[in-house]
């Protein structure tokens, strides 16, 4: 049955050319075919599909009762794929992209929609919320109607109050606000299936209400922020490090507190708390306090001040306005200098009180999670963390490996003092696997070197783990040692190897299942996923780490993945804003202007050959000295390719040939896949296979994903070669 509907549709022209039988999914005694075009759908063939049970639908667009199967879709899938539409014009992609049909349905059904504000940060929260909301799950949590739909879009206005909640949060306040109403016609879906002309109507006029609403919220004046002016979220709130009045001796006390206090107010749902790296470069009272606000976009400061006397610690706190600069308001208290847990209690519930009084909301705070009762321990914790970012800081500069080395030891001391403090306690076992991780790294890629580190490290990840399974930053770090341990090949039994790297990728996924916010994890899971699942996997990770914490430690890694795995998707576009923003905020390191170089390949930059000379000269000059030869040649490569955009295909081929590097440089012979594309932009396929065999010949493995062809997968630089009989032989061969 599905196979005389597919031909039958094929015949008609009802799908995609490129729908292969793979794409048929056999589900309630239905034949689903997964179309990767818009459906087109023809009367003629209407009855015959009717007969067959076939549903016509495009996987990017389809709701998840239809990707189920289900013969209950009603008007409400129309809300879901109208909802898809309006989220890809303003994200530039649709919600959910993957290498087939299958992948992009489970999406539909089982993950949660990205936030839009992570790709387009100006995307006002109300309108967020609407399209979120046609985005639910569920049916009975959508519209119900395109008339309440377009009720809600008819109602963004320019001079709208907005508010920054969480998306399930605005998602049910927009259902609260919107009156229930009927069903009205059960059309089947536009998107998803053959749809009535009262819906396609309504539909249209929807994405004509919406265009209209986008325009006029865009066009105008900026939204106002509820509780500060300016375009700033009084929701945002920056904790700055409180200045330390005391002397040296309480310098940890002071770092303690802060990060204490921004780790308890980001447990608030409400709130959007910058993370700790996020207000680190921001010490003291050399910038204006209006600077800071609008750097990390925060319409809520929290400034305070710590100092001692008579045996006891007082603390001062201001709250101030993010656009202006003012205090909104002061609040002191004092404890025992014994009780620092208290201090930190007393911090949490003043700084709490004085934003419920900005906001004019009640603000929960959640329980204090699981932690020490052993003040002298905490406190040890807390002089470790001062010792252990000293050799972070000093990690990479000009700073003798001693000194690093020193630092390091000394914060593993402070720990160790605090476990034997407090034997039950996690968390100096789960900062000792940590240190022991970063030791690892300072080795390089000398895999005997970092072993017994790595060792070390995981021991101290099973002991926290033993006393606290469930322990986010337990799993994330044993998940990321691993991970490290397999990228270095220091299992070399294959069995053992898999193993290795499967229980990698279930603890890093179990510790975002505890924690979804552990960008940590994200941000491991993104590199491990480009290295077993794929760009699709690597990137939406990758978007989950931004958008948990864009100030990570590891930011400019995940935004050059975000990058990278956009390219290897071909969604230019979002290749272009993730090399903008990296640019913008790591303006020294070398991948951003790299980036740069590589847009010049594709459709969305024109080909500027001067450019790309004085991008690639930069690059070589910038580079480490261990890969200044091989980053050298594959910017000459990339040069190449931008020659061959600009019709220069000789220029191009002699260039291409003077760049290959040798087997010392590139041993694997990475730089030939890339030179393949550079004979396909010339038109010279004999050319590029003889590039695409060195590459396999060096890289066997990869035969298995060129040999997949299917819409969606990274290999578009190869799309001109692959109806070629001569590359069915080459990624066939065993």
């Amino acid at each position: 049955e599905a196979a005389e509907a597919l031909a039958y549709a094929h015949e008609h022209g009802v799908v995609h050319r490129d729908i292969k039988p793979e794409n048929i999914l056999l589900q309630n005694g239905h034949a689903l075919v997964a179309d990767f075009g818009i459906a087109r759908a023809v009367d003629a063939a209407g009855e015959k599909l009717t007969q067959t049970g076939m549903v016509v639908g495009t996987p990017h667009y389809m709701s998840p009762e239809q990707a189920h199967g289900s013969d209950h879709a009603d008007g409400r899938s129309d809300v879901y794929s109208l909802g898809c539409v309006l989220y890809e014009l303003l994200a530039g992609q649709p919600p959910f992209d993957g290498p087939n049909s299958r992948a992009i349905m489970a999406r539909h059904a089982m993950e949660q929609v990205p936030r839009l504000t992570v790709v387009r940060q100006s995307i006002p929260d109300e309108l967020e919320g609407a399209i979120l909301c046609a985005l639910e799950k569920t049916p009975a949590d959508r519209y119900q109607n395109m008339a309440e739909f377009a009720e809600v879009l008819a109602e963004l206005e320019p001079d709208l109050v907005t508010r920054r909640t969480t998306s399930r949060g605005m998602s049910a306040a927009v259902r609260r606000t919107t009156p229930r109403g009927t069903y009205g016609t059960r059309g089947r879906s536009v998107f998803g299936w053959r749809g009535s002309p009262l819906w396609a109507a309504t539909g249209m006029l929807v994405l004509a209400g919406a265009g209209v609403a986008a325009w006029r919220l865009w066009g105008g004046p900026a939204p106002v922020q509820i509780g500060a002016a300016g375009g700033l979220d009084a929701r945002r709130v920056a904790v700055l490090y409180l200045e330390n009045q005391a002397g040296d001796s309480l310098g940890y006390l002071a770092d303690g507190l802060t990060e204490g206090l921004i780790r308890r107010l980001g447990e608030v749902q409400t709130l959007d708390v910058v993370s700790p790296n996020g207000v680190a470069p921001y010490r003291g009272d050399s910038i204006p306090r209006d600077s800071v606000a609008r750097a990390l976009k925060a319409g809520t400061l929290v400034q305070g001040t710590l100092d001692k006397g008579s045996g006891r610690i007082r603390v001062t706190i201001r709250l101030i306005d993010g656009s202006s600069g003012a205090d909104y308001q002061r609040a002191s208290f004092e404890q025992p200098e014994s009780e620092v847990l208290e201090v930190q209690d007393s911090l949490v519930r003043e700084v709490a009180g004085l934003i419920r009084q900005r906001l004019g909301e009640e603000i929960k705070l959640r329980e204090q999670r699981e932690g020490t009762a052993d003040a002298g321990a905490w406190a040890l914790v807390q002089r470790a963390e001062q010792a252990r970012k000293r050799a972070e800081a000093s990690f990479g500069r000009t700073d003798s490996t001693a000194v690093v080395e020193g630092s390091f030891a000394q914060a593993d001391s402070f720990y160790a003092g605090a476990l034997a403090a407090d034997p039950r306690w996690a968390e100096p076992l789960v900062r000792r696997a940590s240190v022991a991780y970063r030791r690892s790294r300072m080795v390089g890629l000398d895999g005997q070197a970092a072993s017994p580190w790595i060792e070390r490290g995981l021991k101290f990840a099973e002991a926290a783990l033993a006393l606290s399974p469930q322990d986010a930053d337990g799993l994330e770090v044993r998940g990321t040692l691993r991970y490290w341990k397999w990228l270095l090949n220091l299992e070399a039994e294959p069995g053992a190897a898999e193993r290795l790297l499967e229980n990698a990728q279930q603890d890093l996924e179990t510790a975002v299942r505890l924690r979804p916010s552990q960008a940590g994890a994200w941000a491991i899971l993104s590199h491990l996923y480009s290295n077993t699942k794929g760009p699709t996997d690597a990137k939406l990770a990758g978007l989950r780490a931004y958008e948990a914490d864009a100030y990570l430690r590891d930011a400019p890694q995940v935004v050059n993945r975000l990058f990278t795995t956009s390219y290897d998707l071909a969604q230019f576009t979002d290749a272009a804003r993730w090399c903008q923003e990296g640019a913008r905020r790591f303006p020294d390191n070398v991948n951003f202007t790299k980036c740069q170089l590589w847009l010049m390949s594709t459709k969305i930059k024109e080909p500027d050959v001067a450019l790309a000379w004085r991008l690639a000269d930069s690059l070589e000059k910038v580079a480490p000295p261990g890969r200044r030869a091989y980053d050298g040649a594959e910017a000459r490569m990339i040069v190449a390719m931008v020659l061959a955009r600009a019709g220069l295909g000789d220029s191009a081929r002699q260039v291409a040939i003077r760049a290959r590097p040798g087997p010392d440089v590139d041993p694997y012979q990475e730089l030939a896949y890339t030179e393949v594309y550079v004979h396909v932009l010339r038109g010279d396929k004999d050319e590029a296979f003889e590039a695409l065999k060195r590459y396999l010949a060096a890289n066997p493995e990869r035969r298995v994903s060129l040999a997949d062809t299917t819409e969606g997968t990274s290999n578009w630089w190869l799309r001109d070669i692959e109806d070629d009989p001569r590359y069915r032989e080459l990624v066939m061969t065993r």
